[in-house]
Protein backbone atom coordinates (compact mmCIF):
# COMPACT_ATOMS: atom_id res chain seq x y z
CA UNK A 1 0.00 0.00 0.00
CA UNK A 2 2.70 2.48 1.00
CA UNK A 3 6.42 2.44 0.67
CA UNK A 4 6.36 3.02 4.58
CA UNK A 5 3.68 0.37 5.25
CA UNK A 6 6.24 -2.53 6.54
CA UNK A 7 7.90 -0.32 9.59
CA UNK A 8 4.98 1.81 10.12
CA UNK A 9 3.62 0.74 13.97
CA UNK A 10 0.76 -0.88 13.54
CA UNK A 11 -0.67 0.03 17.04
CA UNK A 12 -1.46 3.54 15.44
CA UNK A 13 -2.96 2.52 12.38
CA UNK A 14 -5.50 0.26 14.76
CA UNK A 15 -5.95 3.29 16.85
CA UNK A 16 -7.76 5.06 13.52
CA UNK A 17 -9.34 2.15 12.68
CA UNK A 18 -11.07 2.17 15.86
CA UNK A 19 -11.19 5.34 16.88
CA UNK A 20 -12.71 6.76 13.46
CA UNK A 21 -15.30 2.88 13.61
CA UNK A 22 -16.47 4.50 16.98
CA UNK A 23 -17.11 7.71 14.79
CA UNK A 24 -19.21 5.94 12.54
CA UNK A 25 -21.60 4.98 15.17
CA UNK A 26 -21.60 8.56 16.88
CA UNK A 27 -21.57 11.04 14.02
CA UNK A 28 -24.39 9.54 11.81
CA UNK A 29 -26.33 8.66 14.61
CA UNK A 30 -26.22 9.71 18.04
CA UNK A 31 -27.74 12.76 17.55
CA UNK A 32 -30.58 10.82 15.58
CA UNK A 33 -31.13 8.96 19.06
CA UNK A 34 -31.33 11.85 21.08
CA UNK A 35 -33.96 13.19 18.59
CA UNK A 36 -35.95 9.67 18.88
CA UNK A 37 -35.85 9.59 23.06
CA UNK A 38 -37.51 13.39 22.98
CA UNK A 39 -34.50 15.49 22.94
CA UNK A 40 -35.72 18.78 20.98
CA UNK A 41 -33.04 20.75 18.42
CA UNK A 42 -31.95 23.11 21.21
CA UNK A 43 -31.23 20.59 23.72
CA UNK A 44 -29.51 18.66 21.06
CA UNK A 45 -27.95 21.92 19.88
CA UNK A 46 -26.54 22.41 23.78
CA UNK A 47 -25.14 18.99 24.02
CA UNK A 48 -23.03 18.97 20.81
CA UNK A 49 -22.27 22.70 21.82
CA UNK A 50 -20.97 21.05 24.97
CA UNK A 51 -18.81 18.47 23.55
CA UNK A 52 -17.21 21.22 21.54
CA UNK A 53 -16.56 23.65 24.56
CA UNK A 54 -14.89 20.26 26.32
CA UNK A 55 -13.13 20.38 22.86
CA UNK A 56 -11.80 23.83 22.84
CA UNK A 57 -10.22 23.74 26.42
CA UNK A 58 -8.99 19.98 27.40
CA UNK A 59 -6.68 19.28 24.17
CA UNK A 60 -4.70 22.70 24.92
CA UNK A 61 -4.64 21.65 29.00
CA UNK A 62 -3.82 18.05 28.30
CA UNK A 63 -1.50 18.94 25.38
CA UNK A 64 0.32 21.19 27.69
CA UNK A 65 0.75 19.04 30.59
CA UNK A 66 1.97 15.97 28.51
CA UNK A 67 4.67 18.33 27.12
CA UNK A 68 5.69 19.85 30.43
CA UNK A 69 5.52 16.42 31.92
CA UNK A 70 7.04 14.49 29.43
CA UNK A 71 4.46 11.67 29.60
CA UNK A 72 2.32 11.75 26.35
CA UNK A 73 1.48 8.42 26.82
CA UNK A 74 0.56 7.94 30.35
CA UNK A 75 -2.01 10.88 29.79
CA UNK A 76 -3.12 9.84 26.65
CA UNK A 77 -4.14 5.74 27.85
CA UNK A 78 -5.53 7.48 31.13
CA UNK A 79 -7.79 9.71 28.64
CA UNK A 80 -8.91 6.64 26.71
CA UNK A 81 -10.02 5.01 29.66
CA UNK A 82 -11.40 7.31 31.56
CA UNK A 83 -13.53 8.81 28.25
CA UNK A 84 -14.88 5.01 28.13
CA UNK A 85 -16.07 4.65 31.80
CA UNK A 86 -17.98 8.45 31.05
CA UNK A 87 -19.35 7.27 28.19
CA UNK A 88 -20.99 4.20 30.34
CA UNK A 89 -23.26 6.55 31.37
CA UNK A 90 -25.36 6.76 29.00
CA UNK A 91 -26.75 3.48 29.42
CA UNK A 92 -28.32 4.26 32.76
CA UNK A 93 -30.36 7.35 31.45
CA UNK A 94 -32.59 9.26 28.89
CA UNK A 95 -32.62 12.40 31.08
CA UNK A 96 -30.87 15.62 29.48
CA UNK A 97 -29.81 17.24 32.22
CA UNK A 98 -28.25 13.89 33.02
CA UNK A 99 -27.09 13.44 29.11
CA UNK A 100 -25.49 16.82 30.04
CA UNK A 101 -22.93 16.06 32.54
CA UNK A 102 -22.33 12.94 31.47
CA UNK A 103 -21.48 15.10 28.25
CA UNK A 104 -19.24 17.50 29.95
CA UNK A 105 -17.18 14.45 31.80
CA UNK A 106 -17.05 12.26 28.77
CA UNK A 107 -15.68 15.82 26.96
CA UNK A 108 -12.72 16.41 28.95
CA UNK A 109 -10.97 13.28 28.45
CA UNK A 110 -12.43 12.08 25.04
CA UNK A 111 -10.97 15.49 23.44
CA UNK A 112 -7.26 15.18 23.56
CA UNK A 113 -7.34 11.64 21.97
CA UNK A 114 -7.09 12.95 18.26
CA UNK A 115 -4.95 15.46 18.66
CA UNK A 116 -2.12 13.26 20.40
CA UNK A 117 -3.06 10.45 17.78
CA UNK A 118 -2.39 13.41 14.98
CA UNK A 119 1.20 14.29 16.47
CA UNK A 120 2.20 10.95 17.08
CA UNK A 121 1.62 10.03 13.81
CA UNK A 122 3.06 13.27 11.82
CA UNK A 123 6.15 12.96 14.03
CA UNK A 124 6.38 8.79 13.55
CA UNK A 125 6.36 9.63 9.88
CA UNK A 126 9.20 11.83 9.78
CA UNK A 127 10.02 13.09 6.30
CA UNK A 128 7.33 11.25 4.71
CA UNK A 129 4.79 13.10 6.15
CA UNK A 130 3.20 14.32 2.66
CA UNK A 131 1.90 10.25 2.77
CA UNK A 132 -0.09 11.23 6.46
CA UNK A 133 -3.15 10.32 4.67
CA UNK A 134 -2.59 6.59 3.62
CA UNK A 135 -2.40 6.28 7.94
CA UNK A 136 -5.54 8.65 8.21
CA UNK A 137 -7.09 6.65 5.13
CA UNK A 138 -7.64 3.51 7.94
CA UNK A 139 -9.91 5.27 10.00
CA UNK A 140 -12.27 5.99 7.04
CA UNK A 141 -12.67 2.72 6.16
CA UNK A 142 -13.50 2.04 9.10
CA UNK A 143 -15.77 4.99 9.66
CA UNK A 144 -17.64 3.37 6.31
CA UNK A 145 -18.05 -0.52 7.59
CA UNK A 146 -19.68 0.99 11.03
CA UNK A 147 -21.98 3.50 9.33
CA UNK A 148 -23.24 0.62 6.69
CA UNK A 149 -23.30 -1.86 10.11
CA UNK A 150 -25.32 0.17 12.06
CA UNK A 151 -27.57 1.60 9.75
CA UNK A 152 -28.77 -2.18 8.87
CA UNK A 153 -28.50 -2.96 12.29
CA UNK A 154 -31.01 -0.16 13.79
CA UNK A 155 -33.08 -0.53 11.16
CA UNK A 156 -33.66 -4.48 12.57
CA UNK A 157 -33.45 -3.88 16.00
CA UNK A 158 -33.33 0.06 17.84
CA UNK A 159 -31.06 2.87 17.36
CA UNK A 160 -30.80 3.05 21.32
CA UNK A 161 -27.97 -0.15 20.51
CA UNK A 162 -26.08 2.54 19.30
CA UNK A 163 -24.61 3.90 23.29
CA UNK A 164 -23.50 -0.04 23.63
CA UNK A 165 -21.78 -0.11 20.09
CA UNK A 166 -19.66 3.29 21.41
CA UNK A 167 -18.94 1.77 24.44
CA UNK A 168 -17.60 -1.51 23.10
CA UNK A 169 -15.38 0.40 20.31
CA UNK A 170 -14.06 3.16 23.29
CA UNK A 171 -13.07 0.24 25.65
CA UNK A 172 -11.52 -1.69 22.38
CA UNK A 173 -9.54 1.47 21.76
CA UNK A 174 -8.50 2.03 25.38
CA UNK A 175 -6.64 -1.40 25.31
CA UNK A 176 -4.85 -0.65 22.31
CA UNK A 177 -3.55 2.32 23.47
CA UNK A 178 -0.98 0.56 26.08
CA UNK A 179 0.66 -0.57 22.94
CA UNK A 180 1.57 3.24 21.38
CA UNK A 181 5.31 3.96 20.49
CA UNK A 182 5.29 7.42 22.33
CA UNK A 183 8.82 8.39 22.10
CA UNK A 184 10.37 10.69 25.34
CA UNK A 185 10.78 14.51 24.48
CA UNK A 186 14.53 15.68 24.57
CA UNK A 187 14.19 17.63 27.87
CA UNK A 188 16.61 20.52 26.60
CA UNK A 189 14.08 22.39 24.49
CA UNK A 190 12.99 26.09 24.40
CA UNK A 191 11.72 27.35 27.31
CA UNK A 192 8.76 29.28 25.15
CA UNK A 193 6.04 25.90 26.02
CA UNK A 194 2.90 27.99 26.05
CA UNK A 195 0.65 29.55 22.95
CA UNK A 196 3.00 32.84 22.46
CA UNK A 197 4.91 30.41 20.13
CA UNK A 198 1.75 30.08 17.58
CA UNK A 199 0.81 34.31 18.00
CA UNK A 200 1.93 35.24 14.40
CA UNK A 201 -0.30 36.01 11.14
CA UNK A 202 -0.02 32.81 9.57
CA UNK A 203 -1.35 30.49 12.29
CA UNK A 204 -3.70 33.05 13.20
CA UNK A 205 -5.28 33.37 10.07
CA UNK A 206 -5.22 30.24 9.48
CA UNK A 207 -7.14 29.27 12.55
CA UNK A 208 -9.61 32.01 11.74
CA UNK A 209 -10.48 30.55 8.55
CA UNK A 210 -10.05 26.80 10.25
CA UNK A 211 -12.58 27.82 12.64
CA UNK A 212 -15.55 29.29 9.81
CA UNK A 213 -15.15 26.27 7.75
CA UNK A 214 -16.15 24.08 10.99
CA UNK A 215 -19.04 26.11 11.79
CA UNK A 216 -20.07 25.75 7.91
CA UNK A 217 -19.86 22.17 9.07
CA UNK A 218 -21.65 22.11 12.16
CA UNK A 219 -24.99 22.12 10.25
CA UNK A 220 -24.07 18.63 8.59
CA UNK A 221 -22.73 17.01 11.57
CA UNK A 222 -25.34 18.27 13.93
CA UNK A 223 -28.40 17.64 11.76
CA UNK A 224 -27.53 16.14 8.15
CA UNK A 225 -29.03 12.58 9.42
CA UNK A 226 -32.03 14.43 10.97
CA UNK A 227 -32.66 16.34 7.50
CA UNK A 228 -32.58 13.31 5.67
CA UNK A 229 -35.13 11.42 8.44
CA UNK A 230 -37.73 14.28 8.32
CA UNK A 231 -37.61 14.15 3.98
CA UNK A 232 -38.75 10.28 4.25
CA UNK A 233 -35.57 8.46 4.16
CA UNK A 234 -34.52 5.77 6.38
CA UNK A 235 -31.47 4.77 8.38
CA UNK A 236 -29.84 2.10 5.71
CA UNK A 237 -29.94 4.93 2.88
CA UNK A 238 -29.03 7.79 5.68
CA UNK A 239 -26.11 5.55 6.68
CA UNK A 240 -25.56 4.89 3.02
CA UNK A 241 -24.66 8.56 2.31
CA UNK A 242 -22.20 9.00 5.41
CA UNK A 243 -20.16 5.85 4.12
CA UNK A 244 -20.47 7.64 0.37
CA UNK A 245 -18.67 10.44 1.71
CA UNK A 246 -15.92 8.47 3.58
CA UNK A 247 -15.51 6.75 0.53
CA UNK A 248 -14.33 9.65 -1.23
CA UNK A 249 -12.60 10.96 1.56
CA UNK A 250 -10.39 7.83 1.56
CA UNK A 251 -9.34 8.41 -2.51
CA UNK A 252 -8.07 11.92 -1.22
CA UNK A 253 -6.65 10.46 1.79
CA UNK A 254 -4.47 7.64 -0.93
CA UNK A 255 -3.68 10.01 -2.50
CA UNK A 256 -2.43 12.36 -0.15
CA UNK A 257 1.47 12.44 -1.22
CA UNK A 258 0.54 13.01 -5.32
CA UNK A 259 -1.78 16.11 -4.05
CA UNK A 260 0.82 17.81 -1.91
CA UNK A 261 3.60 17.35 -4.16
CA UNK A 262 1.40 18.92 -7.40
CA UNK A 263 -0.36 21.74 -5.04
CA UNK A 264 1.06 24.01 -2.09
CA UNK A 265 -1.01 23.38 0.99
CA UNK A 266 -2.37 26.93 0.69
CA UNK A 267 -3.90 26.26 -2.56
CA UNK A 268 -5.60 23.48 -1.57
CA UNK A 269 -7.19 25.05 1.35
CA UNK A 270 -8.48 27.73 -0.60
CA UNK A 271 -9.87 24.96 -3.01
CA UNK A 272 -11.25 23.31 0.05
CA UNK A 273 -13.33 26.43 1.33
CA UNK A 274 -14.90 27.34 -2.25
CA UNK A 275 -16.14 23.54 -2.82
CA UNK A 276 -17.55 23.50 0.83
CA UNK A 277 -19.57 26.67 -0.16
CA UNK A 278 -21.13 24.66 -3.41
CA UNK A 279 -21.50 21.35 -1.24
CA UNK A 280 -24.04 23.21 1.57
CA UNK A 281 -25.59 25.19 -1.46
CA UNK A 282 -26.83 21.76 -3.13
CA UNK A 283 -27.97 19.97 0.46
CA UNK A 284 -30.10 23.78 0.52
CA UNK A 285 -31.72 23.73 -3.27
CA UNK A 286 -31.65 19.25 -3.66
CA UNK A 287 -33.54 16.96 -1.62
CA UNK A 288 -33.42 14.22 -4.48
CA UNK A 289 -31.29 10.88 -3.51
CA UNK A 290 -29.29 11.49 -6.92
CA UNK A 291 -28.21 14.98 -5.55
CA UNK A 292 -27.93 14.59 -1.77
CA UNK A 293 -25.42 11.98 -2.72
CA UNK A 294 -23.74 13.96 -5.32
CA UNK A 295 -23.40 16.69 -2.37
CA UNK A 296 -21.48 13.39 -0.23
CA UNK A 297 -19.17 13.17 -3.07
CA UNK A 298 -18.02 16.56 -2.21
CA UNK A 299 -16.79 15.36 1.31
CA UNK A 300 -13.63 14.18 -0.93
CA UNK A 301 -12.59 17.88 -0.51
CA UNK A 302 -14.00 19.61 2.16
CA UNK A 303 -13.29 16.85 4.92
CA UNK A 304 -10.29 14.87 3.36
CA UNK A 305 -8.26 17.54 1.50
CA UNK A 306 -8.99 20.00 4.08
CA UNK A 307 -8.14 18.00 7.04
CA UNK A 308 -4.50 16.91 5.93
CA UNK A 309 -3.85 20.29 4.50
CA UNK A 310 -4.61 21.63 8.19
CA UNK A 311 -2.70 19.42 9.83
CA UNK A 312 -0.01 19.13 7.51
CA UNK A 313 -0.13 23.89 7.73
CA UNK A 314 -0.07 23.36 11.34
CA UNK A 315 3.07 21.15 12.24
CA UNK A 316 4.65 23.03 9.69
CA UNK A 317 4.17 26.33 11.52
CA UNK A 318 4.65 24.18 14.96
CA UNK A 319 8.51 24.36 16.83
CA UNK A 320 9.92 20.88 17.46
CA UNK A 321 9.16 20.96 20.95
CA UNK A 322 4.95 22.29 21.00
CA UNK A 323 4.05 19.83 17.95
CA UNK A 324 1.16 17.46 20.29
CA UNK A 325 0.22 21.81 21.33
CA UNK A 326 0.58 22.34 17.88
CA UNK A 327 -2.01 19.62 16.82
CA UNK A 328 -4.22 20.31 19.93
CA UNK A 329 -4.32 24.12 19.31
CA UNK A 330 -5.76 23.62 15.77
CA UNK A 331 -8.48 21.36 16.87
CA UNK A 332 -9.73 23.14 19.67
CA UNK A 333 -10.07 25.94 17.47
CA UNK A 334 -11.88 23.96 14.77
CA UNK A 335 -13.23 20.88 15.50
CA UNK A 336 -13.75 22.68 19.70
CA UNK A 337 -15.26 26.19 19.11
CA UNK A 338 -15.81 25.88 15.31
CA UNK A 339 -18.48 23.15 15.46
CA UNK A 340 -19.51 24.70 19.29
CA UNK A 341 -20.74 27.84 17.28
CA UNK A 342 -22.08 25.31 14.14
CA UNK A 343 -24.05 23.26 16.49
CA UNK A 344 -25.33 25.83 19.00
CA UNK A 345 -26.18 28.30 16.26
CA UNK A 346 -27.77 25.16 13.49
CA UNK A 347 -29.44 23.99 16.42
CA UNK A 348 -31.83 27.39 16.95
CA UNK A 349 -31.93 27.87 12.98
CA UNK A 350 -33.12 23.73 12.58
CA UNK A 351 -35.93 24.71 15.13
CA UNK A 352 -37.09 28.16 13.89
CA UNK A 353 -36.37 27.65 10.14
CA UNK A 354 -35.79 24.38 9.28
CA UNK A 355 -32.91 22.10 8.23
CA UNK A 356 -32.91 23.74 4.43
CA UNK A 357 -31.60 27.30 6.15
CA UNK A 358 -28.70 25.39 8.16
CA UNK A 359 -27.30 24.58 4.76
CA UNK A 360 -27.75 27.97 3.05
CA UNK A 361 -26.40 29.39 6.15
CA UNK A 362 -23.31 27.15 6.44
CA UNK A 363 -22.38 28.06 2.16
CA UNK A 364 -22.04 31.66 3.08
CA UNK A 365 -20.00 31.01 6.13
CA UNK A 366 -17.77 28.49 4.19
CA UNK A 367 -17.33 31.30 1.39
CA UNK A 368 -16.34 33.70 3.88
CA UNK A 369 -13.56 31.36 4.89
CA UNK A 370 -12.30 31.17 1.73
CA UNK A 371 -12.31 34.66 1.18
CA UNK A 372 -10.32 35.25 3.99
CA UNK A 373 -7.36 32.83 3.76
CA UNK A 374 -7.38 33.28 -0.08
CA UNK A 375 -6.78 37.38 0.58
CA UNK A 376 -4.18 36.59 3.31
CA UNK A 377 -2.56 34.33 0.96
CA UNK A 378 -2.72 36.79 -1.54
CA UNK A 379 -1.32 39.48 -0.02
CA UNK A 380 1.47 37.51 1.65
CA UNK A 381 2.39 36.39 -1.59
CA UNK A 382 2.94 40.13 -2.97
CA UNK A 383 5.35 40.51 -0.14
CA UNK A 384 7.47 38.42 -0.89
CA UNK A 385 7.65 38.21 -4.26
CA UNK A 386 5.40 35.08 -4.95
CA UNK A 387 6.70 32.93 -2.06
CA UNK A 388 5.11 32.08 1.25
CA UNK A 389 7.20 30.88 3.92
CA UNK A 390 5.53 27.82 6.07
CA UNK A 391 8.61 26.78 7.50
CA UNK A 392 8.78 27.89 11.36
CA UNK A 393 11.82 27.95 13.53
CA UNK A 394 12.61 25.34 15.64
Amino acid sequence: MTRFKSTFPPAITAQYFIYFGVMGVFLPYFNLYCFHIGLDGVQIGVLSSIRSITAIIFPLVWGALADRLNQKKLIFVSCCFLSTAAWGGFLLTTNFAAMLVITVFYGIFYSPIISFMEALTVDTLGPEKQSYGKVRAWGSGSFIIMVLTMGWVIDRFSIAVIISAILAGSFLQALFSVKLPFRQADQKTPQDRGLGVFLKKPVIVFLCAGFLMLVSHGGYYGFFSIHLEQAGYGSAFIGAAWALASAMEILSMVASKTIFKSFSMERVLIFTFFVAALRWMLLYFFISPGWILLSQTLHAVTYGMFHMASILYMDSQSPNHAKTMGQSLNNAVTYGLGLMMGFFVNGYVFELLGSRMVFIMGSGIALLGGILFGGFVLISKQNTGGRIQNKTKT
